[in-house]
Formats: C-alpha cells, structure tokens, sequence
C-alpha cells in the first residue's frame, strides 16, 4: 500500500534576488511575497540618517515589524536589532534611523 504525502505549497524568494524599489531618497523596499488575501512580506532597507518623508500610517490592516540589523526609531524610541513591533490598524510613525537598519515587514491583512 502506498501513502500519498500532501506536502504544504512553500514559496520562497531571497533577498538578494528581490526587485528593489527607492521609497525615499536612502530607503529601499524589496518585496519578498505576496498572498491572495492582500498580505504581503517586504525586507526595507534604511541607510544611516534617513527619515520617511510624512507620516506611514497603518492601512487597511496591522503592521508587524522585526529589525534585522541597526537601529529603527518609529519617531518615539529606538528599536535595536532583534527588536519585533506590532502596530495595529490605524496607528501610525514615522520611520527613521540614525545608524540604518534592515527591517523585514510583514502586513497579515494588506
């Protein structure tokens, strides 16, 4: 008798092999996946002393955030690397850094 395996779909990408796209002048987004339902995973990369230009407000859904590297500043404190931050719908910063940092963003609902 033999077992059909029903492996799970994985789709994968890298970094380095990621369209990358200038948001602002010093700060770089590279998409990394996108699912049906509109959620979507993104690695940005923010060189030293960049700040996004006006206001990043969190819409339709939550933005979760893990710094990879540097230090992230959402306009209120510093998250060093290794840092994860979950802003809910509607919340908003405004993303900055004085060292630069690599961030991977995550956006469960779009």
């Amino acid at each position: 008798m033999t077992r059909e395996q029903n492996a799970p779909a994985y789709e994968w990408s890298a970094v380095q092999d990621a369209p990358v796209r200038e948001v602002f002048p010093g700060i770089r987004l590279r998409p990394l996946w996108k699912g049906d339902n509109g959620a979507s995973a993104h690695v940005l990369e923010m060189d030293a002393n960049t700040c996004w230009q006006g206001i990043d407000v969190h819409e339709p859904g939550p933005e979760e955030v893990f710094v990879v590297s540097g230090v992230f500043n959402d306009g209120n404190r510093d998250y060093p690397a290794g840092s994860f931050i979950h802003a809910s719908a509607g919340t908003s910063h405004v993303p900055q850094t004085t060292t630069g940092c690599t961030l991977f963003l995550f956006y469960p609902e779009g």
